[in-house]
């Protein structure tokens, strides 16, 4: 023990760092996380420090802040506070859901995709082991498979589906959006341009860095090639440059403010060209719009801005035309501005908003045009506000009615179970318990047809979506927990769930059985014949059913149930039928067993299995199953040898065709034409023939 502890010196500390570090490497090589590996290295040269230095001191000095090892207690303190913080933060990530991993299968994880500083707290070690391990799975990015330039420096590359990109198009938005509202107006009304010219001027050039930036974020805006997103500098820059939107993007970036130092800054309108940008703002809406939970909402709120947008323009152009033409020269144009009244600059642009909102929304009430241009504009507004009118009551009408949708469906399904109850004349009793279970289901919004909203989707989505909105009631059934991952799959794609009301049975004792059930939310009694006697209350995650559907060999009961099963209140339940898990248990032979195993030893501990019957052999009912899976499979075979018997007739037609080509050239060129060989101009001939 003295020999171990007198090796505590700096360069066994350097050779422990360096070991540490190497482990951290081969992590990486093997896909796995290292979030925490920084601070680990730093955690271990630090106690090497602290070990030399607390070495020999006695305990009461250790235990204090002050004296000759008060750096060494110092900094053990700064590790350990270090490290508590880590584990909190890592928590989740040192111990993912296994269950749910089960259904995932492993991630490939990008090494080129992480967090910058992790990538240069390791571009040390990764330039050293590069010959070493050359074969391993951290250099075999599948991502950088489009990647030609694999020597050049790995630059940055933006993914359009992460959220880093949706906050920069929320960010370019604001200038496109200021320059859409400001430019004009200010290019209209002299006033506001000259009293806040320092103002617009920040704001402009705010707004051009801007500009500048999202031109360089386009050209490390990756895409996708052959599902793979391309990292390579050069395919980006081409990819952009192609694009439309690179020449209105290259417009937006024109110096047309040198123009100020001949005109003055008087002249906003020499800016007019950073309105080509504005396909990120509509970039920006559509992902707005397909990220939001309320996207009714949005759609309103953003035909709203449009119709304000269109309104301001015309407002600003109303007045840039009155003052053209000239300040109350007639009745139409803007009055006076000498007046008090209207030569304030609010006055002036509330009373062009407020004519371009009457023009526009076609109510009218305005003065009538006099001069020619007048009429024109008029004619060319009334038209647009036609376009505008008709657009907001299509656009809202068709959004309040697909915010109705789901209500409007559901209102028809009672209005029709109603009228087919009144028209039988069931009781009174009974139309109130199924009124009622209709205002539980829209309550608790539970009259989503699932597999209508999911049925675009892949069979592996639906069931991860399953598995995730399920996950805590499956977690809870041992029936899952033993079962193959693609059984699992299968199985919970089958689910159909049911709710059933206060006191509804969900079978009855000598029922026959062709569904096993799993409890989802509530409380179910296995009840005596009288309906009262309860002899055990089942919860969340308990599944019944599956001994009379699984046909064990030797059960009593054989197919039917043995309990009365009562649901106690509201009950969500998931229900398997017979033939859909029969279906999947087909292709795992070995997780039938097991469950046949399960329900024979449920049966034997209740006594209700005859071993003589079970030792007997196999089943009457399944050697009827495996009868009628062979008519089927030979019902197939059928079909197949009905194809090749039409493929061979076409051929015999053929080759009957062909020798009596042959037997044409025969008699017109003799017999010996077969023995010299055909050329390629008596082919071509006799092709044509």
């Amino acid at each position: 023990m003295a020999t171990i502890s007198t090796h505590q010196s700096y360069p066994c500390v350097h050779r422990l760092s360096v070991r540490n570090n190497d482990d951290e490497l081969e992590r990486i090589e093997n896909g796995n996380n290292r979030t925490h590996s920084l601070c680990e290295d730093t955690s271990s040269e630090l106690q090497g420090v602290i070990s030399m230095e607390t070495k020999g001191q006695p305990d009461s000095r250790r235990s204090s802040f002050t004296g000759t090892g008060a750096l060494a207690r110092f900094t053990h303190f700064i590790v350990m506070v270090r490290n508590w913080t880590t584990r909190r933060m890592h928590s989740e990530d040192q111990r993912p859901d296994s269950f749910l991993e089960r259904f995932r299968g492993p991630e490939i994880k990008d090494v080129s995709s992480r967090d910058s500083n992790s990538q240069s707290a390791i571009g040390s070690l990764e330039h050293q082991a590069k010959n070493k391990s050359q074969g391993s799975l951290a250099h075999f990015n599948v991502n950088n498979s489009n990647n030609k330039d694999e020597g050049k420096k790995d630059w940055y590359v933006i993914d359009p589906s992460e959220n880093l990109y949706y906050r920069w198009l929320s960010v370019i938005a604001v200038p496109v959006l200021y320059n859409w509202c400001m430019l004009v107006c200010r290019a209209c009304f002299d006033e506001l341009q000259t009293k806040n010219l320092t103002l617009w001027l920040v704001l402009d050039y705010l707004s051009d860095i801007i500009y500048v930036i999202d031109s360089a974020v386009r050209f490390r805006t990756g895409f996708l090639e052959q599902g793979l997103l391309v990292k390579d500098t050069k395919k980006l820059r081409e990819n952009y440059m192609r694009m439309p939107q690179f020449k209105l993007d290259m417009l937006s970036l024109l110096p047309t403010d040198l123009a100020y130092i001949w005109l003055g800054f008087n002249y906003p309108e020499v800016r007019f060209n950073r309105l080509f940008r504005f396909s990120r703002m509509f970039e920006y809406f559509d992902r707005t719009e397909t990220r939001t939970n309320y996207p009714n909402m949005f759609r309103i709120g953003n035909l709203v801005l449009y119709i304000l947008i269109i309104i301001h323009w015309n407002g600003c152009i109303y007045y840039a035309i009155s003052k053209s033409i000239g300040f109350g020269i007639d009745t139409w144009v803007y009055p006076n501005i000498s007046h008090p009244e209207y030569g304030r600059l609010s006055r002036k642009y509330i009373y062009c908003l407020y004519w371009s909102t009457l023009t526009l929304t076609t109510i009218g009430e305005t003065p009538p045009p006099v001069k020619d241009e007048e009429y024109l504009f008029v004619v060319i507004d009334f038209l647009v506000g036609v376009l505008i009118f008709a657009t907001i009551v299509g656009n809202v009408g068709s959004m309040i009615s697909n915010m109705n949708a789901s209500r409007a469906e559901f209102q028809s399904k009672i209005d029709s179970i109603k009228q087919y109850m009144q028209f039988r004349k069931v009781s009174k009793d009974l139309e109130a318990r199924i009124i009622k279970w209709f205002d539980y289901l829209w309550i608790n919004k539970k009259s989503v047809d699932e597999k209508e909203v999911l049925k675009n989707l892949p069979d592996k989505l639906k069931a991860e979506i399953a598995i995730n909105v399920h996950l805590d009631t499956l977690k809870k059934v041992r029936i899952f927990s033993d079962c193959e991952a693609g059984l699992l799959i299968e199985l919970v794609l089958k689910l159909q769930p049911q709710v059933y009301s206060p006191g509804d049975y969900i079978c009855r004792k000598g029922d026959i059985g062709r569904e096993m059930y799993i409890i989802k939310e509530g409380k179910l009694a296995v009840v005596a014949d009288d309906g009262v006697t309860q002899f055990v209350v089942l919860s969340d995650g308990s599944y019944f059913g599956e001994i009379s559907i699984l046909n064990i060999k030797g059960s009593k009961a054989g197919n039917r149930r043995t309990a009365n099963i009562r649901s106690i209140g509201y009950s969500d339940l998931f229900c398997l039928s017979k033939a859909d898990l029969m279906e999947a248990l087909t292709e795992y032979p070995d997780a039938k067993k097991i469950l046949e195993e399960k329900g024979r030893q449920i049966l034997m501990k209740d006594n209700l299995i005859d071993e003589e019957a079970a030792k007997e052999g196999a089943d009457p009912k399944d050697l009827e199953e495996k009868v009628e899976r062979m008519e089927s499979s030979l019902d197939c075979l059928q079909t197949k040898f009905a194809r090749l018997m039409a493929e061979y007739n076409s051929s015999q037609m053929k080759l009957k065709q062909r020798l009596t080509r042959v037997e044409k050239t025969v008699k017109i060129y003799g017999s010996g034409y077969l023995s010299d060989g055909l050329d390629s101009s008596t082919d071509i001939e006799l092709g044509k023939q």
